[in-house]
């Protein structure tokens, strides 16, 4: 019998176990209201029944849960792995401490792996997909499209004009894009123009982040404990005026906001959240559309992105970039990001040559999108998302 097929069966008989003893759980609740007796107000202790495949000596669970992780490592197979978090609270503990992040071994697994930096080696490939009667862009994780169209959503944006500026809600789902969502992500905003854009998280780049003025209001009288309490304003993307058009292609400039410069510098480590912390807020007193910068957000330090110049090719009359075949129909909106440094940073040349981001059209609506380490999924496809809006003054 394959790994699948175990975790599949365990998953079904914890579920069967954990439904009847809920119902015996209830039962005794309720007879226990008929006494007489009062007692102190002391909270309760959470109850917790995991069936019995919490049982399984963590030797044997460990060796499982690895093999298993090691064996399905692209998608839809690594759904397997997903499936051995959600038996129960031990297997979950355990399979979270054996799965890592995507710079440590170049998968994406949990939904908190899209806010994760990608890894150093070698870039995650993906590609977006434009639909524009819904003006909906979806991101997906894999090479090419498939011909069953069987491939993993990764993130969805929904583009939103409004009368001074353009917006893209980002949410995990393709079909809920609300705020008030737990699968809402983040956002890109545009200038009227369309010449500077700004990216919102809706949660500090890391989990220690201190929460600042805007966050701490939230205190009293708390309700919906799952909407984002604030937005972070973590990156901000500018394309450079070509009015006369005589500057060739786009030109265009990142300052990460939430990545140290030193993050690329040897030894350095970029921002990696662990999990996604939903905090409360409170409609009485606080507007949703509340944002702030985060607390490290100094110029000086932040890591600057700036595409990549590229030649012109005297035979094509056009000019050229090496997407190693990654991109093959010729559009303007096709670029490649490096880190723009200089000597005092002390950054190495290969670092500065390598491409952190690489997006490009090969077909009607389909755009590759492949990112590299100290880039997150989440903040390459917002970079990308600003290249789909319109530009008059920049082209």
């Amino acid at each position: 019998m394959s790994f699948k097929s175990i975790v599949r069966e365990l998953r079904e008989m914890g579920d069967g176990i954990g439904s009847l003893s809920r119902r015996g759980i209830e039962g005794r609740h309720w007879r226990n209201r008929t006494r007489s007796h009062i007692a102190p107000d002391v909270a309760p202790l959470e109850l917790i029944n995991q069936g019995q495949w919490a049982n399984l000596p963590p030797e044997l669970l460990l060796d499982i849960i690895r093999r298993v992780e090691e064996s399905e490592t692209s998608w839809p197979a690594r759904t397997v792995v997903v499936y051995c978090a959600s038996v129960c609270k031990s297997w979950r503990d355990i399979t979270k401490e054996i799965v890592k992040t995507p710079e440590e071994c170049g998968r994406l697994t949990f939904p908190i792996s899209l806010k994760q930096p990608g890894p150093r080696d070698s870039p995650i490939q993906c590609y977006i997909r434009r639909d524009r009667a819904t003006s909906t862009h979806r991101l997906y994780f894999g090479l090419t499209p498939s011909e069953d169209e069987s491939d993993k959503l990764l993130l969805a944006a929904k583009k939103i004009r409004r009368a001074t500026s353009t917006e893209f809600a980002i949410s995990l789902v393709a079909d809920d894009f609300s705020r008030a969502s737990s699968t809402y992500v983040g956002k890109l905003r545009s200038n009227f123009l369309g010449t500077k854009f700004t990216i919102y998280d809706s949660q500090p780049p890391t989990d220690t982040t201190n929460h600042n003025r805007s966050s701490q209001r939230f205190q009293k009288k708390q309700v919906s404990p799952k909407l984002p309490s604030c937005s972070y304003s973590i990156a901000t993307i500018s394309y450079e005026l070509n009015v006369l058009r005589t500057r060739g292609p786009r030109r265009m400039n990142c300052t990460m906001h939430s990545i140290p410069i030193s993050s690329i510098q040897e030894g350095g480590t970029a921002p990696t959240p662990k999990s996604f912390p939903f905090k409360t807020i409170d409609r009485s007193t606080s507007s949703l559309s509340s944002s702030t910068t985060t607390p490290n957000s100094n110029p000086l330090d932040s890591l600057m992105l700036k595409n990549k110049a590229p030649r012109w090719h005297e035979q094509l009359q056009c000019w050229c970039l090496n997407f190693k075949g990654r991109v093959t129909v010729a559009s303007v909106k096709n670029f490649q990001l490096v880190a723009a440094v200089d000597s005092s940073h002390n950054v190495s040349a290969v670092e500065q040559e390598k491409v952190i981001l690489q997006f490009g059209k090969i077909g009607k609506d389909i755009f590759t999108m492949d990112y590299r380490y100290p880039l997150s999924a989440y903040q390459a496809f917002a970079i990308c998302l600003s290249s789909f809006d319109t530009k008059p003054a920049c082209e």
